[in-house]
């Protein structure tokens, strides 16, 4: 299995080398998307502090700045493993090498393992690269403990690309992604706060958004970069991180057999 998702990582990391452009948007979209964030936030507040001092009740801190970056960088993360990893096989399909792939000697899922080890990389990356633009274009203020930080992003990442292999196994299955991309990513958008407050929910949304990872891993950034929290803090976020990961992974493992299992029986492995 890790013979098969070495060679699947090599691959990419070849392709990655060969075609570099792929850097250009990560040095434009952490700047550019917070952006309209930010600018609606400024013009909607007004020239008061009233609604500063309304969002500070709600968030805890007037740095609405930090806060909708934190949010944005979340969320482009995942876009970023929707539009790859979580769309690895389609493309494979589609670009006519899924079968001769699936006929090698190995288990099947080592070809997300090896496209997940890849994305996982870039995504660290990433969120390397933000963080340094954050502070020259953003004055982005690390308050807290930037190892424990780095200890939720790591926490994050089994419920993260948990629902990677899930969404790359229905998408081979149903051979869309764009449309599915959209409904994931906009639902995390409107559930996980990702630039206001949950408080500001009605309580029936609330609740659904307790369910996502994705609030959890914002809500523990938010405080221990924006507030100094400590681990003590952020056991609850931490806790239900790692049971969402050990679910979601389960999940993406039954999926991905499932869909295994359909393509062989029907056939249509190879289908556009």
């Amino acid at each position: 299995m890790l013979n098969g998702a070495f060679a699947v990582f090599k691959r990419e990391m070849k392709i990655m080398l060969r075609y570099p452009s792929w850097f250009i948007p990560m040095l434009i979209w952490p700047v550019i998307f917070p952006l309209g964030y930010l600018f609606t936030a400024k013009a909607l507040s007004g020239t008061g502090n009233t609604s500063l001092a309304q969002f500070q009740n709600f968030a805890g801190t007037t740095d609405y700045t930090t806060y909708m970056l934190i949010g944005t960088t979340i969320w482009m993360w995942i876009n970023s493993m929707l539009w790859t990893f979580g769309s690895s096989l389609r493309v494979e399909q589609v670009r006519g090498t899924l079968e001769s792939n699936w006929l090698c000697p190995i288990p099947k899922v080592s070809l997300l393992i090896g496209y997940s080890l890849f994305q996982i990389l870039i995504s660290f990356v990433f969120i390397v690269v933000s963080v340094l633009e954050f502070k020259i274009f953003f004055n982005f203020e690390f308050i807290g403990n930037p190892l424990l930080a780095f200890l939720i992003i790591i926490v994050s990442i089994p419920a993260v690309y948990g629902l990677g292999f899930v969404f790359a196994s229905l998408v081979m299955w149903a051979k869309e992604a764009n449309s599915m991309v959209f409904m994931v990513r906009g639902i995390m958008t409107i559930f996980c706060g990702i630039t206001y407050p949950l408080e500001v929910l009605p309580n029936w949304m609330r609740n659904i958004s307790e369910f996502i990872p994705m609030t959890h891993s914002i809500n523990a950034l938010r405080r221990v970069i924006s507030s100094g929290a400590v681990i003590a803090d952020i056991k609850r976020e931490i806790y239900i991180l790692i049971i969402s990961g050990a679910i979601l992974m389960t999940l993406g493992m039954i999926a991905f057999n499932y869909t295994q299992n359909k393509v062989k029986e029907t056939g249509t492995l190879g289908h556009y």
